[in-house]
């Protein structure tokens, strides 16, 4: 019996030759232990070097087109896997990125050329033009894309992967990744290309999730982070210096203080179901005034700046 069969959901629909069992992607070593089960799928931690990651997955031809496609973005079932409705939450995710201005202005005097790579609806890079930055958001879904090029200008949104082709408007004085460092198979390689579109003096800003938190060991197999088919590594504080160190960078920085971000009360209550049956019927009446926000910040998502060594 083929994974795709055996997984629910979307994956039920994909080949079973497009998903893949791999070794550790950071030291290439087939050396792991599990730290758990998940239908097909296998959370594993490589003994050598200490990643996170998940096996089998998507071949990488594959993770575009049956992850990042419409469903991704406006999502029946987001704890598993996308967003419930991420043009929809187009305030919150302003309100998060304004918030988040502050680790830019601490590395940053006076505004420049920046890269976000996987840019999505380009809210970050809006937030960005807003305080006076040149903006360029690299985006490969064909889903999402257009409303980035609606809301920044099409001049500044371009299609496909990092390295694919010379990258236009390098280099840059800053190259962003958020929430999409877990998501590249080739982790190394994508971090060395960042290295060569920065300007003499630039930075590197990474978000990604941090599976040693005390959020993801208390939850457990619940984190929420846990996206099997999108979310393919996971980094804490060591893997994620040890990928910059490997790629020709030190870190400068590692933060969860600003990791937070604005959520809507429906977000809250419809996360409380991977918990339990009993938190999601105690938490259901936030359906009422699902629309209202809230911060929060779980100290589970690590901000990091590097700059090349």
């Amino acid at each position: 019996m083929g994974v795709a069969s055996d997984v629910p959901g979307l994956a039920r629909a994909i080949a079973p030759e497009s998903w893949q069992h791999v070794d550790c992607g950071l030291c290439g070593s087939s050396e792991r232990t599990l730290k758990f089960q998940d239908g097909p799928f296998s959370v594993v931690t490589c003994t050598r070097c200490g990643l996170t990651y998940v096996t089998p997955r998507l071949r990488d031809a594959s993770l575009i087109e049956h992850v990042y496609d419409e469903g991704y973005w406006r999502s029946q079932a987001a704890k598993d896997r996308g967003y419930t409705d991420y043009r929809e939450d187009a305030p919150l995710y302003l309100a998060t990125y304004r918030r988040r201005m502050r680790v830019i202005e601490r590395h940053f005097a006076r505004p420049g050329r920046v890269l976000d790579v996987g840019c999505a609806a380009g809210y970050f890079l809006s937030v960005m033009q807003e305080r006076g930055w040149q903006v360029t958001g690299l985006e490969p879904s064909d889903a999402i894309r257009p409303q980035a090029e609606a809301r920044l200008g099409r001049e500044h949104v371009i299609g496909g992967l990092l390295g694919e082709r010379p990258q236009p408007g390098a280099p840059f004085d800053l190259v962003t990744m958020w929430d999409v460092i877990e998501h590249i198979p080739d982790v190394v390689a994508a971090v060395k290309t960042v290295r060569t579109l920065l300007a003499p003096g630039g930075k590197f800003l990474i978000e990604t999730q941090n599976v040693r938190s005390l959020a993801a060991r208390v939850l457990g197999k619940r984190w929420q982070h846990y996206k099997h088919a999108e979310h393919i590594y996971h980094f804490d504080r060591k893997t994620i210096a040890d990928v910059l160190s490997r790629a020709g960078f030190r870190v400068l920085e590692n933060r969860p203080w600003l990791g937070g971000k604005y959520v809507s009360l429906g977000f809250v209550a419809e996360r409380a179901a991977r918990l339990s049956p009993v938190a999601a019927a105690l938490l259901s009446p936030l359906k009422l005034v699902a629309r209202r926000s809230l911060y929060v910040n779980l100290f589970d998502e690590m901000i990091v700046v590097a700059e090349p060594a």
